[in-house]
């Protein structure tokens, strides 16, 4: 399991459209992949529990992956977190 903290740098923070990319993003990684801000512990790879959180630009998150590609996981949602990864 790798845990990483990740300051949200994405200039509208997670609204709709940036949420389901990310849940596309996430979906795409064998491993387990969970966020956790504000005392909240969501699957990554559900859109419901992404937009739950209402997360914005400046806020940290940890970004927790467990699985045979959890390194990778990781290192896309950081990418994608950070605003240097566009999936559209």
């Amino acid at each position: 399991m790798i845990t990483k903290s990740i300051e949200i740098k994405l200039p509208g923070g997670l609204e709709a459209r940036p949420v389901a990319e990310l849940v596309q993003l996430a979906s795409r990684f064998d491993s387990t992949v969970h966020i956790e801000a504000q005392s909240k512990k969501v699957n990554a790879k559900s859109i419901m529990g992404m937009m739950t959180l209402s997360l914005s630009s400046g806020e940290e998150v940890t970004v927790i992956a467990d699985g045979s590609d959890e390194r990778d996981a990781v290192a896309g949602m950081e990418s994608f977190l950070m605003g240097n990864l566009q999936l559209s």
